[in-house]
């Protein structure tokens, strides 16, 4: 057995036990592997152990295998910092975007999203913890910014996705992610309709689980530390 299959499967076995933890379906929570800084020749021994959907922060990066693993039916996300002038790359290639923080940002990936392409699948980043180091709406601009977004065409607004600030009790990590979810249920209730809570990583995956996450972003726990 490799080391990427065990990992993934250490993890897969996490996921089950929050869910069951949650009263919930482990199935309707999707493992995105966080990839940026891993070589393709590791992507694609993940994509022989069975994942399918990977995660990438920089643009240039993503770019290059996206093109070396254009012979697998990979699912690819782009999840950090989105600048103006990468945004046509990133609407051309891409199937989700979890990092939206900005109407601009968001009409421009309508703009250039390709029309032979599905809608870009969008989740709008918030700033759940208000640290000024990170990117993200703040919660109270979260519903006139989803409403703008849900009108524009060639997206599919999803839901919501945040990093909170790192804690260690699993009590403490849980508060800002039950804050998103109740977010997704206010946001809602105005008339939206999103399925999407994009939260938590190798070091929170337990509380995200235990407060709604549907889509939960590994990295470190699959391929080790970064170099």
């Amino acid at each position: 057995m490799t080391a990427i299959l065990s990992n993934l499967q250490a993890v897969h076995a996490a996921i089950n036990h929050a869910a069951r933890e949650a009263r919930r379906d482990a199935m309707q929570i999707a493992l995105l592997a966080v990839s940026k800084t891993v070589a393709a020749s590791v992507i694609r021994e993940a994509y022989d152990c069975g994942q399918k959907a990977f995660g990438e922060n920089y643009v240039q990066e993503a770019l290059d295998k996206i093109y070396e693993l254009r012979d697998l039916q990979l699912e690819w996300h782009f999840i950090g910092p989105i600048q103006s002038n990468k945004t046509r790359a990133i609407a051309e290639n891409f199937s989700w975007v979890h990092s939206v923080d900005r109407l601009k940002i968001a009409e421009r990936l309508s703009a250039q999203r390709p029309d032979n392409l599905p809608p870009l699948n969008i989740c709008l980043q918030i700033n759940v913890s208000g640290e000024a180091s990170k990117g993200g709406l703040a919660p109270e601009e979260a519903l006139a910014s989803a409403t703008a977004i849900s009108r524009l065409p060639r997206l599919k607004l999803r839901g919501l996705m945040a990093i909170p600030a790192p804690a260690g009790e699993l009590s403490v990590q849980r508060a800002p992610f039950a804050r998103m979810r109740e977010m997704l249920l206010e946001l809602n209730a105005s008339g939206l309709a999103l399925d999407t809570l994009s939260m938590g990583m190798s070091h929170d995956l337990q509380a995200a689980i235990l407060e709604g996450a549907t889509i939960v972003r590994v990295g470190t726990a699959i391929f080790g530390s970064r170099k």
